[in-house]
Parts: structure tokens; sequence; C-alpha cells
């Protein structure tokens, strides 16, 4: 494995991660919890030694269960979650999103609950989820979360930008206005806007990205090698995605099979992953994982071959040209 410092902060990020809301949603399916923690423990094994959450991934489960994988060594894993959703708040819906509450009383209630299932005195990543502008702007907060690392409570705080809700004006608020060190975004080779347009001023503020969905709704894995169309079952998570987007992303998925090559020496999923890497900015990569060969197979892409020139100009050029007609259709999504 791999590591890199996540922008200003002095977390040491592996650069390949796991995004614990696959284990801990039902999204993908139900996993158990022995499984559940079996593969968090698995990661951590590869060197994968940050793992990020929310409170609002399965009502806290998904933070309960980081603390029943590693209750006694917490100081070895780098623990990322994020809060703004009111928990009590009824769900409309499989996808449909919560009213969020960003008050003093609400946010410090939410690290205490936080920090109680996490089993931890401190959380090295606190991030705002699915912020919009209005929220970025808002000074009572930013102090708040001051106070929150002066207390001990947090070591450090970032936006995790989220889709359909809030891109170019959050970015562009979280890195230049606020200047927080991590901020997450969705990137793949399919999907590569808004996140390219960050870079520049991610560079600039030093801001050190947080990269998920590589794999475009695993469209960019060998999990559809022998198909000839993408469809989910109705209570995937994947399943929102419109037909036509999916429809058009299985093509473009032919486009780039150069990749994975034979003479390449990796898998489509791990050029995925590299082609995420390839940005400076981007700290750590965040796939989804439901099952042990995934896990084995992207923990290893950090070690897998890098994607050279030619390969990194002809991906941006198949963009340019021919992939960016997809985000017209679909907005970014998991």
């Amino acid at each position: 494995m791999q590591y890199r410092n996540l922008g200003t902060t002095d977390l040491k990020l592996s650069v390949v991660g796991f995004g614990v809301w696959s284990v801990s949603t039902g999204w993908w399916g139900k996993i158990d919890k022995p499984d559940a923690i079996k593969l968090l423990k698995n990661a951590h094994e590869l060197g994968i030694n940050f793992f990020d959450t929310a409170d609002t991934y399965g009502q806290g489960y998904g933070e309960e269960i980081l603390h029943q994988a590693f209750p006694q060594n917490r100081h070895d894993v780098i623990i990322g979650t994020k809060f703004g959703y009111d928990l009590n708040a009824p769900r409309d819906g499989h996808h449909k999103e919560r009213p969020q509450k960003w008050d003093t009383e609400f946010v410090r209630n939410a690290v205490e609950n936080s920090l109680r299932r996490l089993g931890t005195d401190y959380i090295d990543l606190y991030q705002l989820h699915n912020p919009r502008l209005s929220t970025i702007q808002n000074d009572e907060l930013f102090s708040l979360l001051d106070d929150l690392i002066t207390e001990g409570k947090i070591r450090w705080y970032g936006t995790a930008l989220g889709p359909d809700i809030g891109w170019k004006d959050e970015g562009d608020a979280s890195m230049s206005e606020r200047k927080v060190p991590s901020m997450q975004i969705i990137y793949s080779i399919i999907e590569q806007q808004p996140a390219r347009y960050f870079f520049p001023a991610a560079h600039t503020f030093e801001t050190g990205l947080i990269a998920r969905v590589p794999h475009a709704s695993e469209i960019l894995t060998d999990e559809f090698i022998n198909k000839t169309k993408v469809e989910f079952d109705a209570n995937d998570h994947r399943a929102h995605r419109h037909q036509e987007w999916l429809d058009e992303a299985f093509k473009k998925r032919e486009r780039v099979l150069f990749l994975a090559e034979e003479s390449s020496g990796r898998k489509l999923s791990q050029a995925a992953i590299q082609f995420c890497l390839s940005e400076a900015s981007i700290a750590t990569v965040l796939p989804n994982i439901v099952r042990q060969d995934q896990l084995e197979e992207f923990a290893s892409a950090a070690e897998s071959p890098k994607l050279s020139a030619e390969e990194l100009i002809e991906l941006n050029r198949l963009y340019d040209e021919e992939f960016s007609k997809l985000e017209i259709i679909q907005p970014q999504r998991a």
C-alpha cells in the first residue's frame, strides 16, 4: 500500500480507502455484521488505514461497526465521518434526502453521538455532509468547528460534496473562502467533471481531495464483463441511475478496455483507481467494497502499473469529445 498526505493536514492516508457505506447501509445488498467487520479488519491488514463513514449510514451503524472492528487499535486507523442530517427525521423513500441542521446545539449533539458510537474521544476528519453554499458561508458553524478542534473532539474538518446537491459553488467556497484542508468529490474516467474544474484551486489552496465512486457504479470493473446490458435490482443503490445513462456508460466502458489489456499488468478496476491517483491533489480513493475479492483487487491497485502519459492523454480526449455527454443525461451518483 502507498500513502499520501491529505492536503495541509498531518493525516497520511492509504491511497485506497474504505467507504463504510457499502457495508452499513444495505444499499448493495444485506451484509451481515460479522462479514462487514471481517472486511474492515482484512482491509486494515492489507494496509488500508482510512475508513470513511457518516452518522446517517444505517442510523449510526456505519460508525458502530468501526468501533467493533477496531476496539483496541483505534490509533492505527484514520476515521472520517460526516454530519449534518437530522437522523430523527423520517426518510421518505430509499434515496430521499433527510432535512439538514447546522445549529450549534445540533452539531454538538451530533459530534458527541458520533464519538460515542465510534468508541473514541476524537475524530480525525469531521466532514460536512452534502452542504449547500449557505451552509459553507455560515460563520457560526465554522467557528464552532474551530472550537471542536481546540477542545480535541475533532482533529480536522472538511466538506463532502454530494450528487445533485451542490458542486461548483460549494467546492469553490470550501477551498477559497473556508480553506478547508479536505474535500470529498466524485471522480472517475467516465465522470470527470466537475472534479477536473476543482483541481487548479486544490493546488492553489493545498486542499486534499478524497475521490469516491471511481468505478462509476462498478461499470469500470469486471462485474459486467460477460453482459451486454447493465441492470440493477430495485433495492440496489445504483438502480436510481437512468437506464439511458447506464446504456451509454456501458458503451464508453468498451472504449477504455485498452487500459486492461494483458500486457498492461492491471485490471480495469485498478486502472480506474490509478486514473484518480494520477491527479496529485487526490490523497485517497474510495471504491465500493462489499466482497473479499473486491477488497484484494482494489487494495492492490496501489501497486499496479501507473497509467502512462499517452493513456492519460487518450482518456482526456475521450472524455472531452465523447464522455462528457453522459453528464447531460445523468448527474454523478454512487
